[in-house]
């Protein structure tokens, strides 16, 4: 007695790396959506925090929550802190667009590979579609190839 499913074909160990090397990639786009969505609220709350900075007078005291305790600062100081923060987080949205931009890309190269396979026969002569396409792990630097 077998222990699959008996009507359920084999897949051939490249197919099941590919499927797998898929899920992960899906994997860390999920974890960089979240990411980006995470710096974006950081954004939009800096950005509040800075409108309702710039109301208050210049004498009066403000103070920056550092750890668990709030310390007394200067408003210019903490308008100061506050801009570095945004322009942080600017920076690394950007970064993590970029990375899902990359990772939706790879997904879809993945997707059609294992489709082709499978529309094959699920690679019924058990080998790769090609060594070129196994052997390149990374795309070339990025050009415009597409409109």
């Amino acid at each position: 007695m077998s222990s699959s499913a008996g009507s359920a074909p084999q897949i051939p160990p490249w197919l099941q790396e590919q499927v797998a090397k898929f899920q992960k990639t899906q994997q860390e786009l999920q974890v960089t959506a979240m990411q980006k969505q995470q710096l974006e609220a950081e954004k939009i709350n800096t950005s509040r925090t800075l409108e309702e900075l710039r109301k208050a007078k210049d004498d009066e005291s403000v103070f920056k929550m550092t750890g668990s305790i709030l310390i007394k600062t200067t408003k210019a100081k903490m308008i100061l802190d506050l801009e570095e923060r945004q322009e942080l987080a600017d920076t690394r949205v950007t970064i993590t667009t970029k990375q899902e931009a990359r990772l939706t890309e790879s997904l879809k190269e993945q997707e059609a590979k294992i489709t082709d396979a499978l529309k094959r026969g699920q690679g019924s002569a058990a080998s790769p579609p090609s060594p070129q396409t196994q052997q390149s792990s990374s795309p070339p630097p990025t050009s415009p190839s597409s409109p």
